[in-house]
Protein backbone atom coordinates (compact mmCIF):
# COMPACT_ATOMS: atom_id res chain seq x y z
CA UNK A 1 0.00 0.00 0.00
CA UNK A 2 3.22 2.08 0.76
CA UNK A 3 4.11 1.26 -2.68
CA UNK A 4 0.81 2.49 -4.20
CA UNK A 5 0.66 5.58 -2.18
CA UNK A 6 4.11 6.30 -3.63
CA UNK A 7 3.00 6.24 -7.42
CA UNK A 8 -0.22 8.31 -7.14
CA UNK A 9 2.17 11.26 -5.56
CA UNK A 10 4.66 10.30 -7.88
CA UNK A 11 2.23 10.72 -10.70
CA UNK A 12 0.60 14.28 -9.13
CA UNK A 13 4.25 15.69 -8.99
CA UNK A 14 4.76 14.50 -12.99
CA UNK A 15 1.64 16.01 -13.92
CA UNK A 16 2.71 19.41 -12.07
CA UNK A 17 6.09 19.32 -13.64
CA UNK A 18 4.65 18.71 -16.73
CA UNK A 19 2.31 21.65 -16.73
CA UNK A 20 -1.02 19.47 -16.80
CA UNK A 21 -3.43 20.34 -14.28
CA UNK A 22 -5.23 16.94 -13.57
CA UNK A 23 -8.64 16.77 -14.40
CA UNK A 24 -11.44 16.37 -12.88
CA UNK A 25 -12.05 13.20 -13.54
CA UNK A 26 -8.44 12.42 -12.34
CA UNK A 27 -8.68 14.49 -9.32
CA UNK A 28 -11.25 12.51 -7.31
CA UNK A 29 -9.62 9.09 -8.95
CA UNK A 30 -6.69 10.15 -7.25
CA UNK A 31 -7.92 11.03 -4.16
CA UNK A 32 -9.96 7.42 -4.01
CA UNK A 33 -7.49 5.43 -5.09
CA UNK A 34 -5.48 7.21 -1.58
CA UNK A 35 -8.13 6.42 0.32
CA UNK A 36 -8.45 3.14 -0.42
CA UNK A 37 -4.71 2.58 0.69
CA UNK A 38 -5.21 4.10 3.80
CA UNK A 39 -8.46 2.24 4.34
CA UNK A 40 -6.97 -1.10 3.68
CA UNK A 41 -3.98 -0.71 5.62
CA UNK A 42 -6.23 0.36 8.71
CA UNK A 43 -8.58 -2.18 8.42
CA UNK A 44 -5.53 -4.65 8.55
CA UNK A 45 -4.38 -3.30 11.63
CA UNK A 46 -8.17 -3.22 13.23
CA UNK A 47 -8.41 -6.68 12.25
CA UNK A 48 -5.41 -7.74 14.06
CA UNK A 49 -5.87 -5.98 17.03
CA UNK A 50 -9.43 -7.51 17.61
CA UNK A 51 -8.20 -11.06 16.66
CA UNK A 52 -8.80 -12.98 19.67
CA UNK A 53 -12.25 -10.83 20.63
CA UNK A 54 -14.95 -11.99 18.46
CA UNK A 55 -16.15 -8.65 18.69
CA UNK A 56 -16.21 -5.88 15.73
CA UNK A 57 -14.77 -2.34 15.60
CA UNK A 58 -17.45 0.39 15.95
CA UNK A 59 -15.90 3.88 16.81
CA UNK A 60 -12.96 5.26 18.57
CA UNK A 61 -12.91 7.57 21.07
CA UNK A 62 -11.21 9.28 23.87
CA UNK A 63 -8.11 6.82 22.37
CA UNK A 64 -10.06 4.32 22.92
CA UNK A 65 -11.13 1.47 20.09
CA UNK A 66 -14.62 0.52 20.60
CA UNK A 67 -15.86 -2.72 19.49
CA UNK A 68 -19.29 -4.39 19.44
CA UNK A 69 -20.64 -7.98 19.79
CA UNK A 70 -22.54 -10.12 16.37
CA UNK A 71 -25.75 -8.47 18.20
CA UNK A 72 -24.91 -4.92 17.80
CA UNK A 73 -26.83 -3.44 14.21
CA UNK A 74 -23.25 -2.40 13.09
CA UNK A 75 -21.60 -6.00 13.37
CA UNK A 76 -21.54 -6.50 9.57
CA UNK A 77 -19.97 -3.18 8.73
CA UNK A 78 -16.26 -4.28 9.50
CA UNK A 79 -16.69 -7.06 7.21
CA UNK A 80 -17.88 -5.22 4.96
CA UNK A 81 -15.24 -3.26 4.77
CA UNK A 82 -12.79 -5.77 4.67
CA UNK A 83 -14.66 -6.91 1.59
CA UNK A 84 -15.08 -3.52 0.06
CA UNK A 85 -11.38 -3.08 0.30
CA UNK A 86 -10.53 -6.58 -0.80
CA UNK A 87 -12.54 -6.34 -4.31
CA UNK A 88 -10.76 -2.84 -4.47
CA UNK A 89 -7.54 -3.76 -4.12
CA UNK A 90 -6.93 -7.84 -4.68
CA UNK A 91 -4.93 -8.16 -1.59
CA UNK A 92 -5.44 -11.97 -0.50
CA UNK A 93 -4.74 -10.76 3.29
CA UNK A 94 -7.73 -8.60 3.14
CA UNK A 95 -9.90 -11.93 1.97
CA UNK A 96 -8.61 -14.03 4.63
CA UNK A 97 -9.58 -11.26 6.89
CA UNK A 98 -12.82 -10.86 5.34
CA UNK A 99 -13.96 -14.69 5.61
CA UNK A 100 -12.87 -14.56 9.50
CA UNK A 101 -15.64 -11.76 10.84
CA UNK A 102 -17.65 -12.89 8.34
CA UNK A 103 -17.74 -16.03 9.41
CA UNK A 104 -18.47 -14.44 13.41
CA UNK A 105 -21.74 -13.57 12.66
CA UNK A 106 -23.25 -17.22 11.85
CA UNK A 107 -25.72 -16.93 14.41
CA UNK A 108 -27.50 -13.86 13.18
CA UNK A 109 -28.75 -15.40 10.61
CA UNK A 110 -31.48 -16.52 13.22
CA UNK A 111 -31.90 -13.51 14.95
CA UNK A 112 -35.36 -11.42 15.29
CA UNK A 113 -34.61 -8.49 18.11
CA UNK A 114 -34.58 -5.92 15.47
CA UNK A 115 -34.72 -4.65 11.93
CA UNK A 116 -30.74 -4.60 11.06
CA UNK A 117 -30.46 -7.84 9.26
CA UNK A 118 -29.24 -6.29 6.31
CA UNK A 119 -26.75 -3.99 7.96
CA UNK A 120 -25.51 -6.99 9.46
CA UNK A 121 -26.13 -9.86 7.30
CA UNK A 122 -26.11 -8.69 3.62
CA UNK A 123 -23.18 -6.19 4.11
CA UNK A 124 -20.91 -8.90 4.96
CA UNK A 125 -22.06 -12.33 4.14
CA UNK A 126 -23.78 -10.44 1.07
CA UNK A 127 -20.28 -9.33 -0.28
CA UNK A 128 -18.83 -12.55 0.44
CA UNK A 129 -21.46 -14.18 -1.97
CA UNK A 130 -20.96 -11.19 -4.57
CA UNK A 131 -17.34 -12.55 -4.84
CA UNK A 132 -17.56 -16.34 -4.21
CA UNK A 133 -20.71 -17.84 -4.84
CA UNK A 134 -20.50 -20.46 -1.97
CA UNK A 135 -23.89 -22.14 -1.58
CA UNK A 136 -23.65 -22.24 2.44
CA UNK A 137 -23.33 -18.24 2.25
CA UNK A 138 -26.62 -18.07 0.20
CA UNK A 139 -28.57 -20.08 2.48
CA UNK A 140 -27.30 -18.02 5.82
CA UNK A 141 -28.49 -15.16 3.44
CA UNK A 142 -31.79 -16.69 2.79
CA UNK A 143 -31.87 -17.85 6.50
CA UNK A 144 -31.63 -14.21 7.96
CA UNK A 145 -34.31 -12.81 5.44
CA UNK A 146 -36.96 -15.33 6.50
CA UNK A 147 -35.91 -13.69 10.30
CA UNK A 148 -36.48 -10.34 9.10
CA UNK A 149 -39.35 -11.69 7.52
CA UNK A 150 -40.84 -11.96 11.15
CA UNK A 151 -40.67 -8.79 12.00
CA UNK A 152 -43.50 -7.81 8.83
CA UNK A 153 -46.87 -7.17 9.98
CA UNK A 154 -49.51 -7.56 7.24
CA UNK A 155 -52.04 -5.64 8.89
CA UNK A 156 -49.75 -2.63 8.87
CA UNK A 157 -47.67 -3.20 6.07
CA UNK A 158 -44.57 -2.82 7.40
CA UNK A 159 -41.68 -4.42 9.20
CA UNK A 160 -40.82 -3.26 12.75
CA UNK A 161 -37.56 -1.64 13.16
CA UNK A 162 -37.53 -1.68 17.41
CA UNK A 163 -38.77 -3.36 20.56
CA UNK A 164 -37.63 -1.07 22.75
CA UNK A 165 -39.18 2.63 23.82
CA UNK A 166 -43.19 3.89 24.41
CA UNK A 167 -43.89 3.46 20.74
CA UNK A 168 -47.19 1.01 19.41
CA UNK A 169 -45.17 0.08 16.20
CA UNK A 170 -42.14 2.07 15.51
CA UNK A 171 -40.54 2.20 11.86
CA UNK A 172 -37.78 4.48 10.67
CA UNK A 173 -36.44 5.27 7.81
CA UNK A 174 -32.95 3.13 8.20
CA UNK A 175 -35.60 0.44 7.51
CA UNK A 176 -35.53 0.54 3.70
CA UNK A 177 -31.82 -0.62 3.65
CA UNK A 178 -32.70 -3.93 5.01
CA UNK A 179 -34.99 -4.36 1.61
CA UNK A 180 -32.23 -5.01 -0.12
CA UNK A 181 -31.39 -8.44 1.73
CA UNK A 182 -35.27 -9.20 0.87
CA UNK A 183 -34.78 -8.34 -2.98
CA UNK A 184 -32.04 -10.78 -3.18
CA UNK A 185 -33.93 -13.50 -1.53
CA UNK A 186 -36.59 -13.57 -4.04
CA UNK A 187 -34.41 -13.61 -6.91
CA UNK A 188 -32.50 -16.68 -5.34
CA UNK A 189 -35.30 -18.52 -4.18
CA UNK A 190 -37.61 -17.75 -6.76
CA UNK A 191 -40.12 -17.33 -3.84
CA UNK A 192 -42.17 -14.19 -4.02
CA UNK A 193 -42.89 -13.74 -0.54
CA UNK A 194 -39.44 -11.87 0.32
CA UNK A 195 -40.37 -9.46 -3.16
CA UNK A 196 -43.85 -8.98 -1.92
CA UNK A 197 -42.64 -7.50 1.76
CA UNK A 198 -39.92 -5.67 0.98
CA UNK A 199 -42.02 -4.02 -1.61
CA UNK A 200 -44.97 -3.40 0.69
CA UNK A 201 -42.77 -2.12 3.76
CA UNK A 202 -41.39 0.25 0.80
CA UNK A 203 -44.62 1.36 -0.45
CA UNK A 204 -45.97 1.79 2.83
CA UNK A 205 -42.90 4.05 3.66
CA UNK A 206 -43.50 6.08 0.86
CA UNK A 207 -46.99 7.08 2.06
CA UNK A 208 -46.40 8.09 5.25
CA UNK A 209 -42.78 9.18 6.13
CA UNK A 210 -42.11 12.19 3.98
CA UNK A 211 -43.47 15.21 3.57
CA UNK A 212 -44.25 16.88 0.27
CA UNK A 213 -40.54 18.35 0.00
CA UNK A 214 -39.03 15.06 -0.10
CA UNK A 215 -37.50 15.52 3.50
CA UNK A 216 -38.32 12.68 6.10
CA UNK A 217 -39.50 11.82 9.30
CA UNK A 218 -36.97 9.38 11.31
CA UNK A 219 -39.85 7.35 13.18
CA UNK A 220 -43.43 7.04 12.20
CA UNK A 221 -45.06 4.74 14.91
CA UNK A 222 -48.62 2.59 13.66
CA UNK A 223 -52.08 1.57 15.69
CA UNK A 224 -52.45 -1.79 15.43
CA UNK A 225 -55.10 -0.94 12.64
CA UNK A 226 -52.27 0.49 10.66
CA UNK A 227 -53.31 4.13 11.40
CA UNK A 228 -50.66 6.54 12.18
CA UNK A 229 -49.86 6.56 16.20
CA UNK A 230 -47.42 9.42 16.00
CA UNK A 231 -44.60 10.60 13.03
CA UNK A 232 -41.14 12.08 14.93
CA UNK A 233 -37.24 11.79 15.57
CA UNK A 234 -35.40 9.96 17.56
CA UNK A 235 -31.78 11.09 16.58
CA UNK A 236 -32.46 14.24 15.29
CA UNK A 237 -32.66 17.76 15.97
CA UNK A 238 -36.21 17.66 16.50
CA UNK A 239 -39.45 16.37 15.44
CA UNK A 240 -39.97 18.76 12.68
CA UNK A 241 -36.37 18.55 11.06
CA UNK A 242 -34.33 16.86 8.57
CA UNK A 243 -31.54 14.33 10.17
CA UNK A 244 -28.94 14.09 7.64
CA UNK A 245 -27.89 10.29 7.86
CA UNK A 246 -32.31 9.59 7.61
CA UNK A 247 -32.18 11.46 4.28
CA UNK A 248 -29.64 9.93 2.65
CA UNK A 249 -30.90 6.66 3.91
CA UNK A 250 -34.31 7.40 1.77
CA UNK A 251 -32.40 8.58 -0.81
CA UNK A 252 -30.34 5.22 -1.31
CA UNK A 253 -33.13 2.94 -0.56
CA UNK A 254 -35.74 4.57 -2.92
CA UNK A 255 -32.66 4.11 -5.90
CA UNK A 256 -32.56 0.65 -4.89
CA UNK A 257 -36.01 -0.09 -4.87
CA UNK A 258 -35.94 1.25 -8.19
CA UNK A 259 -33.38 -0.72 -9.65
CA UNK A 260 -34.83 -3.96 -8.13
CA UNK A 261 -38.50 -3.64 -9.32
CA UNK A 262 -38.09 -0.73 -12.33
CA UNK A 263 -41.34 0.13 -10.84
CA UNK A 264 -41.24 3.80 -12.04
CA UNK A 265 -42.75 5.21 -8.62
CA UNK A 266 -39.46 5.02 -6.77
CA UNK A 267 -37.33 6.49 -9.29
CA UNK A 268 -39.32 9.37 -9.29
CA UNK A 269 -39.20 9.65 -5.54
CA UNK A 270 -35.37 9.03 -5.31
CA UNK A 271 -35.00 11.89 -7.69
CA UNK A 272 -37.40 13.91 -5.63
CA UNK A 273 -35.06 12.78 -2.34
CA UNK A 274 -31.86 14.05 -4.47
CA UNK A 275 -33.25 17.32 -5.14
CA UNK A 276 -34.38 18.09 -2.13
CA UNK A 277 -30.47 17.01 -0.40
CA UNK A 278 -29.19 19.02 -2.93
CA UNK A 279 -31.02 21.93 -2.06
CA UNK A 280 -31.11 21.79 1.38
CA UNK A 281 -27.50 20.62 2.20
CA UNK A 282 -25.84 24.40 3.67
CA UNK A 283 -22.07 23.72 3.37
CA UNK A 284 -19.82 24.49 0.46
CA UNK A 285 -17.99 21.13 0.96
CA UNK A 286 -21.06 19.21 0.51
CA UNK A 287 -20.51 17.41 4.01
CA UNK A 288 -23.87 17.91 5.90
CA UNK A 289 -24.46 18.82 9.17
CA UNK A 290 -25.96 16.11 11.45
CA UNK A 291 -29.42 17.85 11.19
CA UNK A 292 -30.30 19.75 8.33
CA UNK A 293 -32.23 22.34 11.04
CA UNK A 294 -30.41 22.23 13.94
CA UNK A 295 -30.71 25.89 15.13
CA UNK A 296 -27.10 26.21 16.30
CA UNK A 297 -25.72 25.82 13.01
CA UNK A 298 -22.67 26.48 11.97
CA UNK A 299 -21.40 25.43 15.27
CA UNK A 300 -22.64 21.90 14.96
CA UNK A 301 -21.01 18.83 14.14
CA UNK A 302 -20.75 17.49 10.28
CA UNK A 303 -21.54 13.91 9.19
CA UNK A 304 -19.41 11.88 6.97
CA UNK A 305 -21.41 8.85 7.20
CA UNK A 306 -24.25 10.95 6.12
CA UNK A 307 -22.21 12.48 3.10
CA UNK A 308 -21.07 9.17 2.26
CA UNK A 309 -24.09 7.31 2.08
CA UNK A 310 -25.57 10.27 -0.21
CA UNK A 311 -22.16 9.95 -2.38
CA UNK A 312 -22.95 6.00 -3.16
CA UNK A 313 -26.25 6.39 -3.34
CA UNK A 314 -26.05 9.42 -6.52
CA UNK A 315 -23.31 7.42 -8.33
CA UNK A 316 -26.07 4.56 -7.99
CA UNK A 317 -28.88 7.02 -9.28
CA UNK A 318 -27.29 8.28 -12.16
CA UNK A 319 -27.18 5.40 -14.11
CA UNK A 320 -30.74 4.94 -13.66
CA UNK A 321 -32.28 8.23 -14.13
CA UNK A 322 -33.60 8.56 -17.20
CA UNK A 323 -32.54 12.33 -17.16
CA UNK A 324 -29.16 13.02 -19.03
CA UNK A 325 -28.91 16.55 -16.94
CA UNK A 326 -29.83 14.79 -14.29
CA UNK A 327 -27.59 11.69 -14.24
CA UNK A 328 -24.74 14.46 -14.67
CA UNK A 329 -25.81 16.76 -11.36
CA UNK A 330 -25.70 13.25 -9.33
CA UNK A 331 -22.33 12.62 -10.27
CA UNK A 332 -21.40 16.05 -10.16
CA UNK A 333 -22.82 16.37 -6.40
CA UNK A 334 -21.13 13.32 -5.28
CA UNK A 335 -17.55 14.06 -6.98
CA UNK A 336 -17.61 17.25 -4.47
CA UNK A 337 -19.34 14.62 -1.84
CA UNK A 338 -16.08 12.53 -2.21
CA UNK A 339 -13.23 14.64 -2.80
CA UNK A 340 -14.26 16.51 0.65
CA UNK A 341 -14.21 13.10 2.09
CA UNK A 342 -10.74 12.23 0.85
CA UNK A 343 -9.16 15.79 2.03
CA UNK A 344 -7.20 16.22 5.24
CA UNK A 345 -10.21 17.60 7.09
CA UNK A 346 -12.20 14.54 6.70
CA UNK A 347 -9.51 11.74 5.99
CA UNK A 348 -6.90 10.35 8.47
CA UNK A 349 -3.59 9.29 7.10
CA UNK A 350 -2.60 7.67 10.77
CA UNK A 351 -4.30 7.16 14.38
CA UNK A 352 -8.04 7.77 14.30
CA UNK A 353 -8.05 4.47 15.19
CA UNK A 354 -7.48 3.06 12.21
CA UNK A 355 -10.66 4.27 10.51
CA UNK A 356 -10.27 6.13 7.31
CA UNK A 357 -12.89 8.95 7.85
CA UNK A 358 -13.45 11.73 10.83
CA UNK A 359 -15.94 13.86 12.25
CA UNK A 360 -19.10 11.08 12.05
CA UNK A 361 -21.92 11.54 14.53
CA UNK A 362 -24.23 8.39 15.19
CA UNK A 363 -26.57 9.77 17.93
CA UNK A 364 -26.35 13.36 19.23
CA UNK A 365 -29.46 14.52 21.47
CA UNK A 366 -28.10 11.33 24.00
CA UNK A 367 -24.62 12.73 23.09
CA UNK A 368 -23.48 9.30 21.74
CA UNK A 369 -20.95 8.92 19.08
CA UNK A 370 -20.47 12.97 18.00
CA UNK A 371 -17.66 13.64 15.85
CA UNK A 372 -16.19 10.25 15.80
CA UNK A 373 -14.97 7.96 13.10
CA UNK A 374 -18.00 5.14 12.77
CA UNK A 375 -17.27 1.86 10.59
CA UNK A 376 -20.15 2.30 8.82
CA UNK A 377 -18.77 5.58 7.21
CA UNK A 378 -15.94 4.10 6.19
CA UNK A 379 -18.48 1.05 4.50
CA UNK A 380 -19.92 3.39 2.41
CA UNK A 381 -17.37 5.66 1.49
CA UNK A 382 -15.66 2.53 0.12
CA UNK A 383 -18.84 1.56 -1.69
CA UNK A 384 -18.99 4.84 -3.41
CA UNK A 385 -15.58 4.96 -4.16
CA UNK A 386 -16.29 1.52 -6.10
CA UNK A 387 -19.31 2.70 -7.87
CA UNK A 388 -17.02 5.98 -9.25
CA UNK A 389 -14.26 3.84 -10.16
CA UNK A 390 -16.48 1.07 -12.36
CA UNK A 391 -19.00 4.05 -14.00
CA UNK A 392 -15.32 6.32 -14.96
CA UNK A 393 -13.98 2.65 -16.70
Amino acid sequence: MKNLKRTIMALLLLAVAAGCKPSRQQQVTEALQKGIAIAADGFKANAAACDTMNRFPRTYENGVLVTVDAYDWTSGFFAGDLWLAYELTGDKELEVAARKYTSQLYEIKDFTGHHDLGFMIYCSYGRQWANFQEPEVLQIIIDAANSLCTRFNPQIGQIRSWDFGEWNYPVIVDNLMNLEMLFFASKMTGDRKYYDVAVKHADTTLENHFRPDGSSYHVVSYNNDGTIESKGTFQGFAHESSWARGQAWTVYGYTMCYRETGDEKYLTHAEHIANYIMNAVQTEDKIPYWDYHDTAIPDVPRDASAAAVTASALLELSTLTKDEEKSQTYVAYAEDILLSLSSPEYMSEEGNGNFLLKHSVSHKPLNSEVDVPLVYADYYYLEAAQRYLSLKK
